[in-house]
């Protein structure tokens, strides 16, 4: 596992009291000089909030809009390189699937390194993807049949990418899941045996996990925070962002951790045959993986009640933020506690061709 020092850093530099202690905020003229000099674009800026950066709304004079990002100074260069090469190779070989492009800067490159007393920090202008993020719109049966398409043409977009990770494990890559057995003991008894019980199932399935045929660079990010939705149709996606979580895995994890989001509502049988329907529409699935769904569905949800709970007794005073998924994790995954592969075929008949 990452070293827990490590891994609290990682997961907290996410939040924005800890990473706006880490930069001098850059001035709204600043960066709308930086645009002008960099991009010869002229417009306005406006602060955007953020995680991970510094982010704006540029409105080019014309009334484009763009989304430009100022990297914090720690951010790994390499981390960075790897996500442009991913929307530069789908702007190339899948450019209907809806994912921001960068705008070259005046020297024909996807970023530029500015020079602050912070130290290097990296800037990227990105087109402007509008529509309303999915977990504020009404859940339907079209919807998640359509998300689910759209998580498939997206893997098949990155099928070929032969970008490389940057070194290092992510906290929230499935196939690490055993690393957690090192802090399960923070898990609220109440909850504990449930999710040991998850890391139980995985490490005895290791063996067929290692045997999975299909592996490639995935999104691992696939959630309602991070797919935009037609807002005069909210069954249509019309943006998917945020690509900093890919890694190189096993295909069905990416199943897995976009269905994961699905669990925690009453039709939750409904949405996840219909998810499934949407995935297979556009890539059908092998028996191996059909087999381990179910599980690696489990895993990612017993991920999200770990990490959690253990960051939140590191972090008492940051609770509030850290738990703020924890409860809809908590539920989805007593919904499919029992979830069998024969019971997932009964949702989505079509697995029964895999």
């Amino acid at each position: 596992m990452t070293e827990p020092a490590t891994a609290a850093h990682k997961q907290d530099s996410q939040k924005p009291d800890s990473m706006s202690a880490t930069w001098s905020v850059t001035a709204i003229e600043d960066a709308e000089a930086a645009v002008a000099d960099v991009y010869g674009l002229v417009g306005a800026v406006k602060r955007l909030s953020s995680e991970r950066d510094e982010t704006f709304l540029f409105k080019r004079t014309d009334g484009t809009d763009f989304i430009l990002k100022i990297a914090n100074p720690a951010e790994d260069p390499a981390a960075l390189e790897f996500q442009d090469s991913a929307l530069l190779h789908l702007e190339a070989v899948a450019p209907a699937v809806p994912v921001p492009r960068l705008v070259p800067t005046l020297s024909g490159e996807p970023s530029r390194t500015l020079s602050t007393s912070d130290g290097p920090r990296i800037m990227r202008l990105l087109t402007f993807l509008d529509g309303e993020l999915q977990y504020r719109t009404q859940t339907s049966e079209a919807q998640s049949r359509n998300v689910g398409r759209s998580l498939a043409e997206l893997g098949l977009g990155l099928k070929n990418y032969d970008g490389r990770p940057p070194e290092g494990k992510l906290m929230w890559d499935i196939s690490h899941t055993l690393d957690l057995q090192a802090v399960v003991g923070d898990v609220a008894e109440e909850r504990r045996a449930q999710v040991e019980a998850v890391l139980a199932e995985f490490e005895r399935s290791l063996p067929a996990i290692a045997a999975l045929e299909r592996r490639q660079i995935i999104h691992n990010d696939f959630n309602p925070h991070n797919i935009l939705l037609d807002p005069a149709e909210p069954t249509t996606v019309v943006g998917i962002i945020d690509f900093g979580d890919m890694v190189h895995a096993p295909l069905i994890n990416d199943l897995a951790v976009g269905i994961s989001y699905h669990m925690a509502t009453d039709n939750w049988a409904a949405r996840t045959g219909a998810f499934l329907d949407g995935f297979l529409s556009a890539r059908p699935l092998l028996p191996p993986e059909v087999e381990l769904l179910p599980l690696l569905m489990r895993c990612r949800l017993a991920m999200s009640i770990i990490i959690a709970e253990w960051r939140s007794a590191r972090f008492p005073e940051n609770r509030a933020y850290i738990m703020r998924n924890h409860a809809t994790a908590w539920r989805g995954l007593r919904n499919i506690a029992d979830l069998t592969p024969a019971g997932l075929k009964r949702l989505a008949p079509n697995l029964t061709e895999a």
